[in-house]
């Protein structure tokens, strides 16, 4: 049986969407926290520490079953974010033309629902949320062949702006992806069979 108090910690259209195909309808309630990483850390490192701070900033003022995540593309080691303009998005897939790279996406899940705190004493305490599980999940990426005058075209649409890498895999660029090696979900936004023993 599902988990009726789901809380997704994000406001992404694709993790949504991801879990409504599972049946599941998460109250959505996006973390609104700084994202600058204290100091420097492996990718996956980052993406987990920034999941978990996403889990327990929601934590502090809503009770569920709360699930947070975080998506980074790498290529040769370096995280690369979301293009600022045409130019940087332009710059960044030609660096990946023909190449392959990393979609990691790390994940917190954290139950501090009413009844986690239904043995704590009259007037005591609260029961601590209990951190279920933080994981990250890598996939693969191999692109195939475009031309500057395709990518020109594409960086001049409203697509690559809000994406990490600048593209997403069941979006126009989609065409452009020779194969993945790993889970599809993932490059989609969220690695959903790694949580559904939580639902």
């Amino acid at each position: 049986m599902k988990r009726s108090d789901i809380i997704l910690a994000s406001a992404s259209p694709r993790r949504i969407e991801m879990f409504r195909g599972k049946g599941i309808e998460p109250q959505v309630i996006p973390a609104d926290i700084d994202e600058h990483l204290p100091f420097a850390m492996p990718p996956e490192a980052a993406v987990m520490y920034l999941a978990l701070a996403k889990a327990l900033h929601t934590a502090a003022e809503h009770q569920g079953l709360i699930i947070a995540a975080d998506t980074v593309v790498v290529y040769e080691g370096q995280i690369i974010g979301k293009p600022v303009d045409e130019e940087d998005a332009f710059r960044t897939l030609s660096r990946l033309r023909e190449k392959t790279h990393q979609v990691i996406t790390g994940v917190c899940v954290i139950d501090n629902a009413e009844s986690a705190n239904a043995d704590a004493p009259q007037g005591g305490p609260a029961v601590p949320a209990s951190l279920k599980r933080c994981l990250y999940e890598v996939t693969d990426v191999t692109f195939g062949t475009y031309t500057d005058e395709e990518l020109l075209a594409y960086v001049r649409t409203p697509e690559p702006y809000d994406k990490a890498g600048g593209y997403a895999i069941q979006e126009t660029f989609g065409q452009y992806i020779d194969h993945i090696d790993g889970d599809m979900d993932n490059v989609i936004g969220f690695p959903m069979y790694r949580v559904e023993q939580y639902l």
